[in-house]
């Protein structure tokens, strides 16, 4: 599989189902290793590659892909917003988020979907700590928050703790999800980033949903991260997971020092790529993707 051409053209394997992950930047992409490895797997005559666009030829982009043949896009950043907004019909979790990470196409309409919170959780039960009764601390009010929401209420945990720079903008996520939350009852709720130390939980699971990690910068400061660990009941019981990938980030280093294991975002990315795999290609048994295995593969390049 060619996986640096960021010029995506359908017509040019005319004898396979064309998919592409669409971004700008897209070229560092692992997408199409990932997939390459589910289509093995599943046996099916599967081509995914990677598709650039410009920031103001999106939509043009998009349609151009399917009018050529292609079948569904995974959506980077910066684009799922508007891909959300290109959609006739989204998928229940879609809603929920707010953007699109999984596009396709039947009859002529577009179809959205969002895998990034279904990939979130299966990567954390695969730790493995199960998410159900559990309090979990999330950091970061943006796009990526908002599509782990509804999937971590979803798994029953007790309390989600929502903690931003602005605590104005988590506590809109908190109102989108209320409903669910308190049918569930389960609490949910907002806080300023700067009043962490003011909390007096036990969290099992921190989530840095920030982009902090590309910045070589932590959300907390080292007081915070204290404060933190001293809430939890013993060492190593608790999960500080980062959404980003690619090397140990600051966040990951410093909730590591105060004795929480770590976990980078690199199996949400191959989990949210399952999903979306199983999502295109309609596979009926939903674990014969082995996920494990291409996590493993890819840890090793």
């Amino acid at each position: 599989m060619n996986t640096i051409d960021t010029n995506l053209d359908p017509r040019e394997h005319p004898k396979q189902d064309v998919y592409g992950v669409i971004g700008n930047p897209v070229a560092h992409s692992l997408s199409p290793l990932i997939h390459a490895q589910f289509a093995k797997q599943a046996q099916q005559s599967v081509y995914y590659g990677k598709l650039f666009s410009e920031t103001d030829a999106f939509e043009k982009t998009v349609e151009t892909f399917f009018q050529h043949g292609g079948k569904g896009l995974n959506v980077t950043v910066p684009f799922k917003s508007r891909a959300f907004e290109l959609c006739h019909h989204l998928s229940e979790r879609a809603t929920a988020a707010g953007v699109v990470n999984i596009l396709w196409q039947e009859d002529g309409k577009y179809y959205g979907d969002n895998s990034d919170g279904v990939g979130l959780v299966r990567d954390i039960e695969n730790h493995p700590i199960k998410i159900k009764g559990q309090r979990i601390l999330v950091i970061g009010a943006g796009g990526a928050v908002q599509g782990v929401i509804l999937p971590l209420l979803q798994k029953q945990p007790v309390q989600i703790v929502i903690a931003n720079r602005t605590q104005e903008k988590a506590q809109k996520i908190v109102e989108r999800f209320l409903p669910q939350a308190k049918a569930a009852n389960i609490s949910l709720e907002a806080i300023a980033l700067k009043d962490i130390e003011q909390l007096q939980q036990s969290f099992t699971i921190i989530i840095n949903g920030t982009s902090s990690g590309l910045e070589g910068a932590s959300p907390f400061t080292e007081e915070q991260a204290q404060h933190l660990a001293q809430t939890i009941q013993q060492a190593n019981e608790g999960l500080a997971y980062d959404m980003v990938y690619g090397k140990p980030t600051a966040f990951m280093l410093q909730m590591a020092r105060v004795n929480y294991h770590v976990k980078d975002g690199l199996g949400m990315l191959v989990e949210q790529a399952a999903e979306a795999f199983e999502v295109w290609r309609h596979l009926e048994n939903q674990h014969q993707l082995n996920t494990a295995s291409v996590l493993e593969m890819i840890r090793k390049r």
